[in-house]
């Protein structure tokens, strides 16, 4: 058993569902200290959010701090060495697919082909509809985008697409991505993005499904590509509960997994037995330098007991 685990890294998103109190006061100097610890621990990758502007109505839950995730992965390229820059995830139908090339093709090269792209169809309809996007198709729209992204960070100088919203040819992007093949995984956990995850990407990143849920996807994700005849790579991924590694001595909240690393483990283990390949870890902190803390005893303590 080997399990990658990365993080959706705290302070560039805010929603009142999973910031912690600390993080409303910090900035980018936070970021780049979890990033680079997160780097140094062995983390699998460090992620980014992606929202244009949150409409009034939701902001009291989804709050209004969302940095932008291409510029905020190639600020971290530059301040860290070995872990993988994942947008977690990108809403790609509020841009042309050529300009979502151009931002993540130049953000591979910089960053030395570390790049995972994550996409995911979106759900704020002001969103879309400040921008021009289509949003009660942003399903159809997400599944030609990620055709047509197929192409244009593929190693063509001039990629080629023809669909029935976008169409182009004969169009020059260099740099090319430094990967070959840029990994490309699906956010979301509704039938149709596991079915578009299955067919159409590299990997599934579900969004909170919950561990007695995980096996039902997993089996119809299988199902699909096996009926499609898909063999290539495919990396499956899962939200853990929140985590605490130790004794918290404060109220860390009823769902979060706490105790010492072999109980954390011996839980975090039943994630690869479903067919789970990376976890994506969240840890409860009072500051930055506990979140810090946590970071480097999840990766001394818990890690090395889930890889045989």
């Amino acid at each position: 058993m080997s399990l990658t685990h990365g993080i959706q890294l705290p302070v560039q998103s805010q929603s009142t569902l999973y910031a912690e109190a600390w993080e409303a006061g910090a900035g980018p100097a936070d970021l780049v200290a979890v990033a680079r610890a997160a780097d140094r621990a062995g983390f699998g990758y460090v992620a980014c959010c992606d929202h244009v502007a949150v409409p009034r109505r939701l902001a009291p839950a989804m709050g209004t701090v969302w940095y932008d995730p291409v510029a905020t992965l190639a600020h971290l390229a530059a301040v860290t060495e070995r872990v993988r820059l994942l947008s977690h995830v990108a809403v790609v139908g509020l841009r042309h697919p050529l300009l979502t090339a151009k931002q993540y093709a130049t953000l591979d090269r910089l960053s030395g082909g570390r790049l995972i792209l994550g996409v995911g169809a979106g759900h704020v309809r002001e969103e879309f509809e400040s921008v021009g996007a289509e949003f009660e198709r942003r399903g159809a729209v997400l599944d030609e985008t990620i055709d047509a992204l197929r192409s244009a960070l593929g190693p063509a100088e001039y990629p080629e697409h023809h669909g029935k919203r976008y169409d182009f040819a004969d169009l020059g992007q260099l740099p090319r991505p430094a990967q070959r093949h840029v990994p490309l995984w699906v956010g979301g956990s509704s039938p149709a993005a596991v079915r578009r995850a299955a067919l159409k990407a590299d990997g599934w990143l579900p969004q909170g499904d919950p561990r007695g849920r995980l096996p039902g996807q997993l089996a119809r994700i299988r199902r699909l590509r096996e009926e499609a005849q898909l063999e290539g790579e495919f990396t499956v991924g899962a939200i853990t509960e929140a985590l605490y590694v130790g004794e918290p001595g404060w109220d860390v909240g009823p769902r979060t997994l706490t105790g010492t690393p072999e109980e954390i483990a011996g839980s975090l283990r039943a994630y690869p037995a479903m067919g789970v390949d990376q976890i994506q870890v969240r840890f409860r902190s009072r500051s930055r330098a506990e979140l810090i803390d946590q970071i480097g005893a999840f990766r001394t303590a818990v890690a090395p007991l889930l890889t045989d």
